[in-house]
Parts: C-alpha cells; structure tokens; sequence
C-alpha cells in the first residue's frame, strides 16, 4: 500500500523547505483588477490567473491572493461561503452559522491530530455551518464566542507557534468557512513557509472552493454521511451528499486530501460504508482516518440511535472494510 508520505508529498516538501507553500506563491501570481469591476469580471480574471499560473519574480502591485481577498469581501456582503445561501450581508447581521465577525474561541499548539499533522497549531473559531445534535465542540460551534483578534497579531502568533515547532496552521471551528475573508487577510500579511490546513465539514460552495484553490495545501476533511436523510436529521442540512461529494473531488484535484469518518451507533450500514465506498471508488489516493471517538454529548441523548457511546466492534468492522476496499488508512 502506498504510504502516506507519498499521497501527500507536496505537504511534506513544503515541511522540508523544499517548496513554497501555495499561499505564498498566490502573493507572486500578477493580476490586474479595479475594485469598481463586476463580481463576474472579477471571477473571470480569477480562473484565468488560476489557470494559467505565472509567477512573478517580485511581489506585484496587485496579486491573486489580494483578488480572492476582493471577491471574498463582496460575498461577505451577500453571503454565499456555505451552500445554506442565507445571502445576508454580514457587515449588519450573522449568517445561519450565527458568525457575523471572526471570533476565535482558542488557538493553540494541537498534539492530538493525525501523525503527520502534529503539532498543528490550530486556530479554532467560534460558529458553525452544521447544527449537529452531537457536537463535541457544541459549546464554540453552537455560541458566538471567543475574541476577534486583529489579522497582524494573528500573524505574530503564527510565528511564534512556528517557532515552538508547529508544522502547520490548521483552520478549523466549529468551521472555519465563515471566515473565510478573515483567514485569506491574514495569509496576505502572513511571511512563513508553513502549509495551511482546511479543516472543516466541506458543505462549503463552490465559490468558497475556487477561493481555497491555489491557497491550502492539505484538506482536512470529515465525511459523516452516507445518506442525505442521515444529515437532514443529525445535523440539519439538504442535500449533503450532493454538496460534500463535489467539494471532496476538488479538494482531491487541488491538494493533499486527509478524511475523517466519525462511525457513530447504527449507522455502519446507513453511513460508514457507504461513505468508504465512494471515497474507494473516487479518491484513490485520499487518506482515511477511520474515527472511534465518537459518545453522546449535546442533544444526542433526544436522539435513539445515537443515544450510547460507540462500540468497539462497530468501530472495528468499519475499519476492516476499509482495509478491504484498499482505503489509504492513517
């Protein structure tokens, strides 16, 4: 079986200083915008810098990464970051997710991550796209709390967490989709080669997606469902396989792809297969950590089937599939 290491080379050479991480090539990506153009002219010069890559050898006056900062400011106003829609302008009022400015719940050096993500400094913000009836962070995801910290102090932290031996920065929330905005200014004033983790429930857009691409370097992803009904009732959206599926295949074309599985009670045949089925069939090459962590917290007790802590045997034979369906396993 290929080892992870392989699967996610890039991620481990921007590790080893072997090559930029991709937000900081986005700093050296010209492109040339007026802030009074279209949201559709703007989105025209995106995919075209997106599509044919040119680095500059000096920093330009006006770079890609300060375009998705453009596009990203107007969507704040009209917000679209997660397929809810909810389409109100932020500037006035929270989204569905009840984020209106970034708040950040805590920000810390993180060791119980995946192997090779440790340590990751993660940076967890307060609000959520999903309402999960079990939610473990129920208490940041569900809340709006936490401080805003200005994007210039966020950078001095970064590399001071850099500097205590963090290996990454993991966006994460609840969801970090919301503030998407916040995170792309601090990437902007940000000067350390240090790959950026997307750590979220991928029920982002599509236009959310195009603005991650040319700037994370590994996904870090959870695949909770295997059904749409599943997701209507334990975690309160439409449409999720629809959604999480596409967002899942872009994630594979544009970077390192690591999915998390939360096997909860009885749903391995509803959730847990179905779901390694399609990562088998259409991300060969993802990485799949296969979850036991999964107890009862928040309102799961009002929920029957989700109402007892997981069994080992369940956990077990989820992972065993796994390994039959010749799923990458970390």
């Amino acid at each position: 079986m290929t080892s992870v290491r392989i699967i996610l080379s890039k991620y481990f050479e921007i590790l080893e200083e072997n090559i930029p991480a991709k937000y900081q090539n986005c700093k050296y990506i010209p492109v040339e915008f007026n802030t009074d153009d279209s949201l559709k002219i703007l989105w025209e010069k995106h995919d075209s810098a997106l599509k044919n890559i040119k680095l500059s050898e000096v920093k330009p006056e006006q770079s890609l990464l300060d375009l998705k900062i453009e596009i990203a400011n107007r969507i704040f106003q009209n917000c679209c970051f997660c397929e809810r829609r909810c389409g109100v302008n932020r500037r006035n009022q929270a989204g569905y997710c009840g984020v209106r400015q970034s708040l950040i719940a805590s920000e810390f050096l993180h060791f119980g991550e995946e192997s090779v993500l440790v340590p990751s400094h993660t940076v967890f913000f307060s609000g959520c796209t999903f309402h999960c009836v079990f939610c473990q962070n129920w208490d940041i995801s569900q809340q709006n709390i936490g401080l805003y910290i200005d994007p210039s102090r966020l950078c001095d932290i970064i590399v001071e967490r850099h500097v205590q031996g963090s290996k990454n920065v993991n966006w994460v929330g609840g969801d970090p989709t919301p503030n998407l905005p916040y995170i792309l200014e601090v990437l902007n004033r940000l000067d350390v080669n240090i790959p950026q983790v997307w750590n979220s429930n991928m029920y982002c857009s599509v236009e959310t997606m195009k603005l991650l691409d040319g700037v994370i370097d590994l996904y870090l992803t959870d695949f909770k469902y295997g059904n749409d009904k599943c997701a209507k009732v334990l975690s309160k959206v439409d449409n999720y396989l629809e959604f999480v599926r596409r967002n899942h295949r872009l994630a594979y074309e544009n970077g390192g792809l690591i999915i998390r599985h939360l096997v909860m009670p009885n749903h391995v045949d509803c959730c847990s297969k179905p779901v390694l089925e399609w990562i088998s069939e259409n991300l060969s090459d993802a990485v799949v950590n296969v979850m036991g962590q999964y107890r009862p917290e928040y309102h799961a007790y009002e929920y029957k089937d989700i109402s007892r802590k997981i069994y080992i045997d369940e956990v077990l034979e989820v992972k065993e599939y796994a390994e039959k369906l010749g799923i990458h396993q970390v």
